[in-house]
Formats: structure tokens, C-alpha cells, sequence
């Protein structure tokens, strides 16, 4: 006990504090293994501290031995960390302690949590490609802006020609960026800060959240996405046996969205008063907006069947395969949207540069 606590009171410096999904994986899945070969908790711990990559999360699951050690049920340890363990897993691990099938709970929440890594790689990948894009073109603007444009400069200056319109734009935006490019990276940074700071109050996450919903494509992913953990989330709670009601608070936290957090909370109240959940549902969101008429008449059948897990993993399955769709989609449009700003701003330049070449050759000839 003393070692425990002295290895973690000996902490080591770490910058990088986040916790990925695959690192929460890997340590569900391995603690399930070792409790299904009836290792005690404690052992099989140390023993996944070990497998354990992430300094931080390390950290941390020492710290968890130490609440063990002195008498605490897992789940119990893991609600003394909320920053680590959220209450949608801290709530399974408490249900399936009580019925002696711990490892099965947890190698479910490693399940979700690996299905939920997937689903955000394939997002992050989808965006990469059409991000670069747009930097490229962005470095390719400002590059011509700040040293093309100053280089033949002279030029026009010494002439005695009546530069054309587009000449004029082109060297005021030169000038304004040559001469303030430390001020606009001031100015893009201070607002990403207070676009941040701003973002973690109430009104703005909601808002954000409405927001990102109604942009074109992109809220349809991020809806999609959104459905798809709903899915999974709400399966493994009701699955372990989690009281419906409070399943249902839990999958609107870990939904990762304020706006369907609030959602729920509507439908909990609804539902607090033996109204059916899909009938909740329908009635927090009239217009069938955040919940599709597709996922409303999946979730009625599994109230009238009872078949959380077919059910589920079919939601799941068909808003995955909507996030792809929607995400082809995206890539699609992106591409001729870049292409398209691109050109625009090659004819700008060419009427501008050979506009000005042609007034000049007038007044010399």
C-alpha cells in the first residue's frame, strides 16, 4: 500500500494530458481479460499499468490502485476520477458488479468505445484531404500577396498609366498584408481564443451545436455521427440492466452534444411521467429534425419487441453507413469549391496583372 502511494505521489512531469479512446480501450479490454481468468482486481490492474503506453492515463490508473486498495469497489475508484472515467462507463461497471459479470461490462464499454474511435478516424480522414486544400490555397494567396505582388510592384508605381480597378484591389490588398501580416495572426489568434474561452458557456455551446446541425453536409455528419453513439450508448446501459431513465441522462452526456444533451433531458421528464420514449421524442423534437423518422421507427420497434441488441447494432450500422455516405458526399463538393475559390482568384490576378501591363504599353507607345 505504501509503495502504491509512493510510486504515484512520485509523479513524473507530464505536458500531454488527454486520453485517447484506443488507450481507454486497451485498458477495458485488458482488465476484462485478466478478471474473466479470476485476477483479483488489484493484480490485474498492476498488470494493465503495465501494457499501458500513456504516461498520464498510467498515472492515473495508479491512483485508481491506491482507492482500491483501501477498500473501494471499481466502480466506486473510477467516480473519484470523473475527468477520466465518465458516469455512462462508471455506471455499467456499478450495474454488472452487482451481478458478478464484471468482465463482460467491461470488455462492452472497451466494444463502444472502439466502435466510437472507428467512427471519428473515418471523419478525421474524410477531412483531411480537403483541409490540406484549402491550406495550400490559402498558402499559395498569401505567398503571392506578400512577395509576388511587392517584387513587380515598382513597375506600376513608375508608370504614368491609369492602373485598371482590379490592379488597385490587388496592390491594397498587398500592401494591407505585407504591412499588418502580424497583425492578422494577432487577430486570427485572440478570436480563436475567445472563440474557445466563449464555447465552453451554455448559451454557446448551444448555439454551436445549433450551428454546426445547420450547415449543409456538414451537419448531417455530425447528426449521423451524433445517432450513432446514441445507438451504442444506449445499448450498453440498458444492457447492463441501467435503470431506463437514468440510461437515458447518461446517453445524452455522452452523446457529445449539449444541444442533445438538453434533448434528453426533455424526453427523461417525459418519460419520468410513463410516456414511451419514442413518443417523447417526438414531442421534444416536432420536426423530426435530431431524431430522424428512420431512427424513431427503429427505436419503436425495440420498445415493442424488446430486442435492445439487434435493434441497436442495426441504428448503429445504418448511421454509420450515413456517415460515410454523407462524408463521400462532403469530399465531393469540397474538391470544385477549392478549385473553383482557386480560380477565381487566378483570373484576379491575371485581369489585374495583364490589365496594368496594357495600359502601360498604350501610353509608352
Amino acid at each position: 500500500m505504501n509503495n502504491i502511494q509512493n510510486e504515484v505521489s512520485s509523479k513524473d512531469i507530464i505536458i500531454f494530458k488527454n486520453i485517447s479512446n484506443i488507450d481507454k480501450f486497451n485498458f477495458y479490454e485488458y482488465l476484462s481479460v485478466m478478471i474473466d481468468a479470476w485476477v483479483w482486481i488489484s493484480w490485474a490492474l498492476e498488470s494493465v499499468t503495465d501494457k499501458i503506453a500513456n504516461p498520464y492515463f498510467k498515472q492515473r490508473i495508479k491512483e485508481l490502485l491506491v482507492f482500491i486498495s483501501s477498500g473501494d469497489s471499481l466502480s466506486k475508484a473510477m467516480k473519484k476520477d470523473p475527468n477520466v472515467f465518465s458516469q455512462h462507463e462508471v455506471s455499467i461497471v456499478e450495474a454488472w458488479e452487482a451481478t458478478g459479470t464484471l468482465s463482460t461490462s467491461l470488455l462492452n464499454i472497451a466494444n463502444n468505445l472502439k466502435k466510437r474511435d472507428e467512427l471519428q478516424k473515418k471523419i478525421k480522414w474524410a477531412l483531411t484531404y480537403p483541409i490540406i486544400i484549402f491550406l495550400f490555397l490559402l498558402v499559395a494567396v498569401i505567398v503571392v500577396l506578400t512577395y509576388v505582388i511587392p517584387a513587380i510592384m515598382p513597375l506600376f508605381e513608375n508608370a504614368e498609366a491609369q492602373l485598371p480597378t482590379a490592379t488597385k484591389a490587388l496592390i491594397a490588398t498587398s500592401n494591407f498584408v505585407s504591412h499588418n501580416f502580424l497583425v492578422i495572426l494577432l487577430f486570427i489568434f485572440t478570436v480563436f481564443v475567445f472563440f474557445v474561452w466563449f464555447k465552453s458557456t451554455k448559451t454557446w455551446k448551444e448555439r454551436l451545436d445549433n450551428m454546426i446541425l445547420g450547415v449543409p453536409l456538414v451537419g448531417k455528419i455530425y447528426r449521423n455521427y451524433i445517432l450513432a453513439n446514441i445507438s451504442s450508448s444506449l445499448w450498453n446501459l440498458i444492457w447492463a440492466w441501467v435503470p431506463t431513465l437514468k440510461a437515458l441522462k447518461l446517453v445524452g452526456k455522452s452523446s457529445g452534444s449539449y444541444v442533445y444533451e438538453q434533448i434528453f433531458e426533455l424526453v427523461t421528464r417525459r418519460v419520468e411521467v410513463w410516456e414511451k420514449i419514442v413518443d417523447s421524442m417526438k414531442e421534444v423534437d416536432e420536426e423530426k429534425f435530431y431524431f430522424p423518422p428512420a431512427f424513431l421507427q427503429m427505436l419503436s420497434v425495440w420498445e415493442k419487441t424488446a430486442n435492445i441488441e439487434e435493434i441497436s447494432i442495426k441504428i448503429y450500422n445504418q448511421y454509420n453507413r450515413e456517415v460515410e455516405y454523407s462524408l463521400w458526399n462532403l469530399t465531393k463538393w469540397i474538391e470544385p469549391m477549392a478549385i473553383l475559390l482557386a480560380s477565381g482568384f487566378v483570373i484576379w490576378f491575371a485581369f489585374a496583372i495583364f490589365g496594368a501591363i496594357m495600359k502601360i504599353t498604350e501610353v509608352i507607345s
